[in-house]
């Protein structure tokens, strides 16, 4: 067993899904990892190992089918997806928000509907707020939603979607006219149904093709046009408009606590590569290993893994006790997201020369490590709300 991140307090049934989750990730995800991520192809058979393990309703209630685990739960399962490649866990993260939000936030009808389907992996789950012109100012969206007759008009373009193509079931934030003096009480969340696939997948709706990326490949990163598509009142998240910001914020949260462990996942692996590596390569009649350089360079690393793994624990479970985590969320965030690149970059130095090689899989890995430095927010986004969150406890009176 590794010492590295391991979580104390576990039940039975956790540890049960953790050892089924890294058995499989060993198995079925690393030994093809590097082929599918060089061909950029989609991992359809692993996808399908997942439906059958049941992760796609790992956080849905058991009386929608789900599993009914924890955020927790959720986060470390997704910790060691992504130790296996970061772009499965792309492909079950956007669905765990999406049904999180749902199950928070959703009517009766909508969870009925969406639910038990989500649960079985039949619906899968991808959500939308970026837009071409901003990022992190969500408040500036400029796609709209337009009352006309029984049905909402939907006009914009919205950008970085996660699973843009693969998926059937998408939350979108865009503007509504409710008249509000604060523009976040003007957005309004919609839960819109499409055909997998790009192009015009239905009318005023279209998914051009896959953004091509740096790293994060095989899942499929889109824009979503659209361009009067027409929507009826009963796909708005929850039934009312202009809740859409805190509605997406809190799945926000949750896709917070996801990006740590995915940065802890990949930093567990690029540590596990170093680690091994430093053991067989020689210089001047020993294992590199043996060289003090190396040996701290490996103290620090492990080190970063283990305070990540920590923060990112700590932020689930608040989030699990009902408490407020976002600073935890942000602080779990930058610190994993930056530990990560700090960690899979020292691993690619142990590895010299053979690094910068696409045979060896930590090429892959310093590819991956910088999209965790701006998913989900930035570095500076995430000292945004840790430091107003500090102010609201700390703020002094009088």
């Amino acid at each position: 067993m590794a010492r590295l991140a391991q979580t104390a307090g576990l039940t039975e049934i956790q540890e049960e899904i953790l050892s089924t989750v890294r058995t499989f990730v060993d198995k079925e995800i690393i030994p093809h990892a590097q082929a599918l991520e060089h061909g950029d192809t989609y991992p359809a058979d692993i996808v399908e190992g997942m439906k059958e393990m049941g992760l796609f309703g790992l956080t849905i209630p058991e009386e929608f089918g789900g599993l009914g685990e924890s955020l927790l739960t959720y986060a470390l399962v997704v910790e060691q997806i992504a130790r296996g490649w970061m772009s499965v866990s792309g492909v079950i993260n956007t669905h765990f928000i999406v049904a999180h939000m749902l199950k928070q936030h959703g009517t009766d009808e909508q969870k009925a509907k969406y639910l038990p389907r989500m649960a079985t992996g039949e619906v899968r789950g991808s959500f939308s707020m970026s837009e071409p012109e901003l990022g992190s100012d969500v408040a500036a969206i400029r796609t709209r939603a337009v009352k006309d007759g029984d049905d909402f008009v939907v006009n914009g373009q919205k950008m970085w979607l996660t699973n843009g193509g693969s998926s059937n079931l998408t939350a979108v934030l865009v503007k509504t006219d409710e008249g509000a003096e604060k523009p976040h009480k003007n957005l309004t969340a919609f839960l819109v149904e499409k055909p997998e696939g790009f192009g015009e997948v239905a009318k005023g709706l279209t998914i051009p093709g896959k953004i091509d990326k740096m790293g994060y490949k095989g899942v499929d990163t889109t824009e979503m046009v659209f361009d009067g598509f027409r929507i009826s009142p009963e796909q708005v998240l929850g039934g009312t408009t202009g809740r859409g910001f805190s509605q997406m914020m809190d799945g926000v949260e949750v896709g917070r606590v996801n990006v740590a462990a995915r940065a802890c996942g990949i930093a567990i692996r690029a540590f596990e590569l170093a680690i091994e590596y430093a053991q067989q390569r020689k210089t001047f009649g020993k294992p590199i290993v043996e060289h003090q350089a190396i040996a701290f360079k490996l103290a620090e690393m492990a080190t970063k893994v283990e305070a990540a793994h920590l923060m990112m624990v700590n932020a689930a479970r608040l989030k699990d006790s009902g408490a407020r985590n976002d600073v935890e969320a942000g602080m779990a965030k930058l610190i994993a997201s930056e530990f990560c690149a700090e960690v899979t970059q020292e691993a690619f130095r142990i590895h010299g020369g053979y690094g910068y090689s696409k045979e060896y899989e930590i090429e892959r890995l310093m590819r991956e490590a910088p999209f965790l430095l701006i998913g989900e927010g930035t570095s500076e986004i995430q000292k945004t709300i840790i430091s107003r969150g500090l102010l609201r406890d700390y703020r002094t009176r009088g």
